[in-house]
């Protein structure tokens, strides 16, 4: 097995979430009628530093939210027989809003159409767009991010690994490593 290769380091995140902020302030022409949503665990993090972001941009507070879609998974009996259900807290009404719904790593679109799913729970937005940290390609669903922080050419032999200091307590980093056979031979046997 191949060493884990780093993509991006503490700067280099921070510069991309720092570019993201920008675009999405272009985009909207500023923070009106602006929020911003996290996909529980690692997009609620970076929904936060977006956030800062922006307000160090712009001098202004954009509302943020986090989603835990745990029960709008389409793979839901898959991946474990007691799912564990964190709370949601959107304390904003998305009605009208512009939303940006964030997360960490964007693949198969599958969590992304979850999320969308439980967002539309809370609310008719005007419009969701999407922004991810790293987009790696692969989709199985028709979508797409409106702002990527990096996009990183990957096999399905491999995952990224997103590190955030607020999750894991180590140093912020992206990694791309291979997977094990162990771990390619349980997906294959869930597709059967």
């Amino acid at each position: 097995m191949t060493m884990p290769s780093k993509i991006l380091d503490h700067d280099a995140i921070r510069r991309a979430v720092s570019r993201v902020a920008h675009e999405v302030l272009e985009k909207n022409k500023g923070t009106g009628g602006l929020c911003i949503v996290g996909i529980r665990t690692r997009g609620a993090v970076l929904a936060e530093r977006l956030k800062e972001c922006i307000r160090q941009i712009e001098g202004a507070e954009v509302p943020v939210g986090i989603l835990d879609i745990t029960l709008y998974r389409d793979d839901l009996t898959l991946i474990d027989t007691q799912p564990v259900v964190r709370e949601t807290s959107i304390h904003f009404d998305i009605t009208d809003k512009k939303v940006v719904l964030v997360d960490d790593v964007l693949f198969t679109g599958r969590t992304i159409r979850a999320a969308l799913d439980a967002l539309i729970d809370f609310g008719r937005p005007a419009n969701i767009q999407l922004a991810v940290l790293i987009d790696r390609g692969h989709r199985e669903l028709p979508i797409r991010a409106d702002y990527v922080g990096k996009n990183i050419p990957t096999s399905l032999n491999q995952n990224v690994k997103v590190v955030l200091e607020e999750v894991d307590s180590r140093a912020d980093e992206v990694v791309v490593e291979e997977r094990s056979k162990e771990a390619r031979d349980k997906d294959a046997e869930k597709k059967k």
